[in-house]
């Protein structure tokens, strides 16, 4: 079981937005997508979830192309949670929640209403139940989104294939509780034997919950590794152009101050 990409390649009215990237992932780790703003770090994801199709090169998932799969059966396989999810109807949390079980219209569980509530419960939103999503704050929005595609993955395959979850920014409108507390969840997600990658810009977090990570810079993926070997001072100075100096915390993990 495998999601890779291969010579992954985005031109977009003569723009390049991403060059030849290679990665090659497997269910039940954590893996961080990093990189500076405009590096092509979502065009990517968007390239794993099938949002995009790549102007060069394939995706494959469990070795067939990502395009021979209809959009149903994609839909059992991998939740998407975009970086923004509008909502053009006026849909309260849990109704959002609720369309993660969507896809499996056709052949629904005993434990539907469970599932909704207990993915509700997972991100802290089962008191927002009733509250209209567009009422909401982009946090709030964040924690929904994230129960939604939780909801959407919930039970493993009867078949025993490969679960992906994939999330541009989950962290990015959430208090430090709250980060921490979805990467906690995403990681225990990843125990289950669910592959998450995520889109960060934390390298803090990356480097305390990520089990790998792709750095992207200036449209390439440069380089794909466990976490902790490749945000290495050298390499974070280079693609980011900054100053970081690692330091461990009180409880041993090892973090970076920067500038």
């Amino acid at each position: 079981m495998s999601l890779s990409c291969i010579d992954g390649t985005v031109q977009i009215g003569g723009k390049t937005l991403l060059a030849g990237a290679n990665i090659d992932l497997v269910p039940g780790r954590v893996t961080a997508i990093l990189g500076p703003n405009g590096a092509g770090k979502s065009t990517l994801l968007s390239l794993l979830g099938g949002q995009r199709q790549p102007t060069q090169g394939q995706v494959l998932l469990d070795n067939r192309p990502l395009e021979d799969y209809t959009p149903a059966a994609l839909a059992l396989r991998r939740a998407l949670m975009p970086q923004e999810s509008a909502v053009a109807f006026d849909f309260n949390a849990q109704e959002v929640v609720a369309l993660g079980r969507f896809p499996h219209r056709l052949a629904p569980d005993n434990d539907e209403d469970d599932i909704v509530a207990a993915a509700m419960a997972l991100t802290d939103v089962s008191a927002l139940a009733p509250r209209i999503l567009n009422t909401l704050s982009g946090g709030e929005k964040a924690r929904v989104h994230m129960a939604r595609a939780l909801a959407q993955l919930w039970h493993p395959r009867p078949d025993g294939a490969g679960r992906w979850l994939l999330l541009d920014e989950p962290t990015a409108a959430l208090d430090i509780a709250h980060q921490h507390a979805a990467m906690r969840l995403l990681r225990a997600w990843a125990t289950k034997g669910v592959g998450v990658v995520a889109v960060l810009h934390d390298l803090n977090l990356a480097l305390r919950y990520a089990d790998e990570v792709v750095v992207v810079s200036a449209g390439r993926a440069a380089v794909q590794g466990p976490t902790a070997d490749i945000l290495q001072p050298a390499l974070i100075e280079s693609v980011w152009a900054t100053a970081c100096q690692p330091v461990v915390g009180r409880d041993g993990a090892l973090q970076y101050l920067f500038g």
